[in-house]
């Protein structure tokens, strides 16, 4: 059994490394226990090349209610939490002045 259970927590470990991040400024902090982040990413447009910035929001579990508006955080994809929650703030990165 011990076995076994060495090679389940070898591949907990692996989808663990596997996790998306991301890097967002947190928009709301309203409700118990969540944030709400916006991620945004640049890209170049297909045909123009100009440089376009498309943002998206995600819904974070924040357990201590230690996150507030205008925090810089990591989050990382987690199991579902909630209706809309299917990410954890990891990390803050930066302080809101």
């Amino acid at each position: 059994m011990s076995a076994d259970n060495a090679v389940n927590q070898a591949e907990t470990a692996e989808d663990r490394a596997r996790r998306k991040t991301r890097v967002g400024i947190v928009v709301s902090d309203k409700m118990d226990k969540t944030v709400v982040v916006r991620v945004e990413r640049r890209y170049a447009h297909p045909l123009y090349g100009k440089q376009v910035t498309r943002s998206k929001k995600y819904h974070a579990h924040d357990e201590n209610n230690e996150y507030h508006t205008g925090d810089v955080v990591r989050i990382t994809e987690t199991r579902p939490l909630s209706k809309l929650k299917r990410w954890r703030v990891s990390e803050l990165i930066e302080r809101a002045r």
